[in-house]
């Protein structure tokens, strides 16, 4: 079973490589497609466990637009104070039980000490790399949304002993539905479901993960939405992520756009705040 289950995501992991390098490749001809931006997350919490951790992660993304989708490549510097109990996850904390080693030492008469790691530490550092596709597969007519699938792989560059990641390859596939109700009012909703790879001696549950928002328009360049977001726990017993997101976008011009937003949290599971602030510029 164990063999049967590790070769489907080796299929899954294969596809999801596969579309995004297609999808890239497809957009290889048309005008005005990189999007570059940068912005700056920050969060902080104790998630249940009595300590608090606080994350501030400035990804880098790296667009390319094409004309029924995107491929983005994010590169996020992280500086997190912690005890590992908390872990990103493709950029989403998330409560891990704890996922930093501890550190087993000798000494001269041959006896051996396991040491734990300080109770809070703060570490710093690249975070993973996460490669993201989307394709729209069908747009928006009468009363049909437009769909679009997704995709996206974790590329395991941040420190594993420095409790910045976990070390292992995550695969994960989804589905973005948005519906215009009127000129000014817009509906989203999002599913998906992400395979995560286990660190040593740490067994995650797959993750699924959820939004459901609505938008308003102020101008054609002023969009406000508020979206209530949800994850299942990666650790069985733990409770399930949950916040409600308020996000802002404006469109400043042609080139350049400008977003924040604010999280707060609505269950033991999330962060009891967070906030992110960003812009890109298109070329």
């Amino acid at each position: 079973m164990t063999r049967a289950i590790t070769g489907f995501w080796c299929v899954v992991h294969a596809l999801v490589v596969s579309a995004l390098v297609l999808s890239w490749a497809n957009g290889a001809h048309a005008e005005d497609t990189w999007r570059v931006g940068l912005s700056e997350y920050h969060s902080s919490g104790d998630y249940g466990t009595g300590s608090t951790t606080t994350i501030t992660s400035v990804p880098l993304s790296i667009r390319r637009l094409f004309q029924d989708g995107d491929v983005t490549l994010i590169v996020p510097y992280l500086s997190v104070t912690s005890n590992c109990g908390v872990t990103l996850l493709s950029g989403v904390p998330n409560a891990t039980g704890g996922t930093c080693p501890t550190t087993t030492t000798g000494t001269g008469t041959g006896r051996r000490t396991t040491r734990l790691r300080p109770t809070t530490v703060t570490e710093s550092g690249i975070g993973d790399l996460t490669l993201r596709g989307r394709y729209y597969v069908v747009d928006e007519h009468g009363f049909v949304p437009t769909i679009a699938v997704t995709a996206k792989v974790k590329i395991p560059t941040a420190s594993r002993d420095r409790g910045l990641g976990t070390g292992e390859f995550d695969e994960g596939m989804g589905l973005e539905v948005s519906k215009k109700l009127t000129r000014a009012w817009i509906s989203f909703v999002d599913v998906g479901y992400t395979n995560l790879g286990d660190p040593p001696g740490v067994s995650f549950r797959n993750q699924w993960n959820y939004d459901v928002g609505l938008g308003y328009y102020f101008t054609k360049d002023l969009l406000a939405s508020v979206y209530y977001e949800g994850w299942t726990a990666v650790i069985s017993g733990l409770q399930n992520p949950q916040d409600l997101l308020v996000a802002m976008n404006y469109t400043a011009t042609s080139a350049w756009r400008f977003n924040t937003s604010i999280a707060r949290g609505l269950s033991d599971g999330a962060p009891n705040w967070a906030f992110t602030a960003g812009l890109n510029v298109q070329f």
